[in-house]
């Protein structure tokens, strides 16, 4: 099965309401690698790689992400295989 990066932002009320931390469990769940960040304009960055299945499934979730989020707008873009051992918060 062919494994694919994406890289994702997401915009709107999206920190300071669980996205993160969330994203990560989701993600986990999912079997995906990679890392979700607050950036300082506000949004979420996203770095996934997995199934092109799992990241459909993954972004679709990011479009609501946790209850007090309120998401604006989500894009994507495949980017380079990283690699990622695992799935985790990015300070």
């Amino acid at each position: 099965m062919e494994q694919l990066h994406l890289d994702l932002s997401i915009t709107g009320k999206v920190q300071g309401v669980w996205y993160r931390k969330s994203a990560v469990a989701k993600a986990v769940e999912l079997g995906l690698k990679g890392y979700a960040q607050n950036l300082p304009d506000g949004s979420v960055r996203i770095e996934a790689e997995g199934s092109r299945e799992d990241l459909d499934d993954f972004i679709a979730w990011c479009r609501t992400g946790p209850p007090l989020a309120r998401v604006e707008k989500v894009t994507s873009a495949l980017g380079k295989w990283e690699g990622y051992p695992a799935f985790q918060c990015k300070l």
